[in-house]
C-alpha cells in the first residue's frame, strides 16, 4: 500500500466561488429580467439545507470514512496517485454517481434523502445547495466500494466526488441556454439538468448524469429539453413550505408511516421502502412510470405526437 495519501477539500475551497456565482446570477436576473427568478424564502431554505449538509458531513462523515478505510485495508490493489489514475477515478466515480442518482429516484428509501433537492419550485444556483442531511442513512456509500477494492485510495475517491459536485453547481441555472453542440453531446449542461428537475410527465426520471451525459444516453434515460415545453420545477406534489426541517424529513416521516400501517404483508412493507416512490399496496398512488404512461396514453389517444419518454 502507498504511504499516507491526502487530497484537498475542494468543495470547501469552492464556497467563495459559489457565493460569487449566486450573486452574479442574481444581478443578471435583476438587470436583464430573464434567466429565472429568486424568491427570498426559497433561497434561504436552500442555503440552510446546504449548511445542514455540511454539518451532517462533519458529524457523520466518520461512518463512510471508516467503511472505506476498512475496505482499503483488505484490498491487495493500489493504483497509486498518478494523474491518469485520478482521471480514471473521476470518470468511474461519475458512473457511480449516475447509478446512485438513479437509485435515488427509483428506490423510495434513497428518495427519502434525495427528495429535498427537488423540493424547490425555482431553478437557480441556490437550488444546487439544497442538499440532503440524511445521505448516510441511505447506505449508498456501498456503491463506492468497488472503486476502493479496485485500488483507488479512499481520499482520492472523495476528492473526485468533490470535483463532481463542484461541476454540478453551475448547471443549476436558467441563465444559460444551450451550450455548443459537441459539449451538449458529451457533458451534462444546464439544459440537460433543467429536464431532470422538471416535474412534467415527459421529464420525470430522466438525465441522472453528474458530469457526463453519455451515461444517460448509454442506459436509455436521456431526454432532451423541449423548447415547446418549459420545465415546471418541483415535486409531483409540492410541499408548500419553506421550513427546512420539513423539507429535510417529510419523506422519511411519510415512509415510516406507511411501513407501520396495520394489516400489511412483509412484501408490502418492503415495497414501501424499496419500491419506487409513489408505490402503494392498494394502487391509490402513482409512480413516475405510471404518470408517464398515462400522459403518453392521453397524447396518443388525442392523436398528438407521442411524448419522448425515458426508458423505465
Amino acid at each position: 500500500m502507498s504511504a499516507t495519501v491526502s487530497f484537498p477539500d475542494v468543495v470547501q475551497w469552492a464556497v467563495p466561488l459559489f457565493i460569487a456565482a449566486i450573486l452574479a446570477e442574481l444581478v443578471w436576473i435583476l438587470w436583464s429580467g430573464r434567466g429565472g427568478r429568486y424568491e427570498t424564502r426559497d433561497a434561504v431554505t436552500s442555503l440552510i439545507m446546504g449548511a445542514g449538509n455540511v454539518a451532517s458531513g462533519i458529524l457523520l462523515g466518520f461512518i463512510a470514512w471508516g467503511f472505506f478505510m476498512a475496505l482499503w485495508a483488505v484490498t491487495p490493489l493500489d493504483l497509486g496517485t498518478s494523474w491518469w489514475v485520478i482521471l480514471l477515478c473521476f470518470v468511474l466515480d461519475d458512473l457511480r454517481y449516475y447509478w446512485v442518482h438513479r437509485f435515488g429516484h427509483r428506490i423510495r428509501w434513497v428518495w427519502a434523502s434525495h427528495v429535498n433537492h427537488h423540493s424547490s419550485q425555482h431553478y437557480n444556483l441556490t437550488t444546487a445547495l439544497r442538499q440532503t442531511w440524511t445521505g448516510t442513512f441511505t447506505f449508498m456509500m456501498v456503491v463506492r466500494a468497488p472503486l476502493i477494492l479496485m485500488g483507488f485510495h479512499p481520499a482520492m475517491v472523495l476528492f473526485v466526488g468533490g470535483l463532481n459536485l463542484i461541476y454540478q453547481f453551475w448547471i443549476h441555472t436558467e441563465a444559460i441556454g444551450r451550450m455548443p453542440r459537441l459539449f451538449e453531446a458529451v457533458m451534462n449542461t444546464p439544459s440537460h439538468h433543467r429536464v431532470h428537475h422538471g416535474r412534467n410527465a415527459r421529464y420525470l426520471d430522466a438525465n441522472y448524469a453528474g458530469v457526463f451525459i453519455v451515461w444517460d444516453k448509454l442506459f436509455g434515460t436521456f431526454v432532451p429539453e423541449d423548447d415547446a415545453e418549459k420545465p415546471d420545477y418541483g415535486l409531483v406534489q409540492n410541499l408548500g413550505t419553506f421550513n427546512p426541517i420539513r423539507v429535510a424529513f417529510h419523506e422519511w416521516v411519510a415512509l415510516f408511516r406507511d411501513l407501520l400501517r396495520p394489516g400489511l404483508t412483509l412484501r408490502q412493507r418492503l415495497m414501501y421502502a424499496l419500491g419506487p416512490p409513489g408505490w402503494s399496496h392498494d394502487g391509490s398512488r402513482l409512480t413516475s412510470a405510471e404518470i408517464k404512461r398515462r400522459a403518453l396514453a392521453r397524447e396518443t389517444g388525442a392523436g398528438n405526437r407521442p411524448a419522448r419518454m425515458p426508458a423505465e
